[in-house]
């Protein structure tokens, strides 16, 4: 089963809730970029192409769905399978690619062993998982994020061509928002991230520079000072990918 990856055409933070950080952004699916996940003949690891530092968000996916009331059929599927990951998306990209295999896995399983539960069930559990796991559960192919990544709306989208590029570096999403509390909380402007709601991904490409885009873009920069973005490329989400629109 396809796991896809998305990017963000802007992410504005807009306040702070506890150690979490509210956002508005257009996030934007990526169909023609994306991890491969299978059922396959085993005894319940998790097998992948390449290494996956720390707990894999799969795990985390499985015990939430497991306290949901789904632990015996679960337990029961894994005694004989196997769950294979396929990595294309890179990580610590900021492509989500993580969140997408999670909300990947809460689809197919729920379809393979016929648990019954709604697109809206699944939206319920997916913010318990991870913050952009309710994106890739809507199954929009462009949506308007708000919240902590928990409330998403679909958007009717123009997006253009875009060419996708990775740094050959982890860039690690609690530091990058650490370094934004710690040192550019005067760059939130709520007033202009909800006029960014209402306009066409190209547009915003089209208006718009990347520091007027994403506002983690500053940690990253201070973090990764080496790093060079021209005016009309634009990073997604924490880094370390990043887009232009195809000329």
């Amino acid at each position: 089963m396809k796991s896809y990856a998305k990017i963000n055409i802007f992410l504005k933070i807009i306040g702070t809730k506890g150690s979490y950080h509210k956002i508005l952004s257009r996030f934007v699916l990526l169909e023609n970029l994306y991890d491969e996940i299978e059922f396959v003949s085993g005894n319940g690891k998790i097998l992948s192409n390449v290494k996956i530092p720390g707990k894999n968000i799969i795990s985390k996916a499985k015990e939430i769905l497991s306290e949901c009331g789904f632990k015996s059929k679960i337990d029961d599927f894994f005694k004989t399978h196997d769950i294979k990951i396929t990595k294309n998306i890179p990580m610590g990209g900021g492509l989500g690619g993580g969140s997408s295999n999670a909300a990947t896995f809460l689809t197919f399983i729920n379809k393979e062993l016929n648990l019954g539960l709604s697109n809206e069930n699944l939206m319920q559990i997916a913010p318990k998982i991870g913050s952009d796991v309710s994106f890739f559960v809507s199954g929009f192919k462009s949506a308007n994020v708000s919240g902590i990544g928990q409330i998403v709306k679909e958007f009717s989208d123009d997006v253009p061509d875009l060419e996708i590029f990775t740094l050959n570096l982890h860039s690690d999403t609690t530091q990058i928002y650490k370094e934004f509390r710690e040192n550019f909380m005067d760059k939130i402007d709520q007033n202009f991230a909800k006029d960014l709601l209402n306009l066409s991904s190209t547009e915003i490409l089209q208006r718009y520079k990347n520091l007027e885009l994403n506002d983690l873009l500053y940690p990253f920069l201070k973090l990764n000072p080496s790093f060079k973005l021209r005016d009309d490329e634009f990073l997604s989400g924490s880094g370390s990918s990043y887009f232009r629109r195809k000329i």
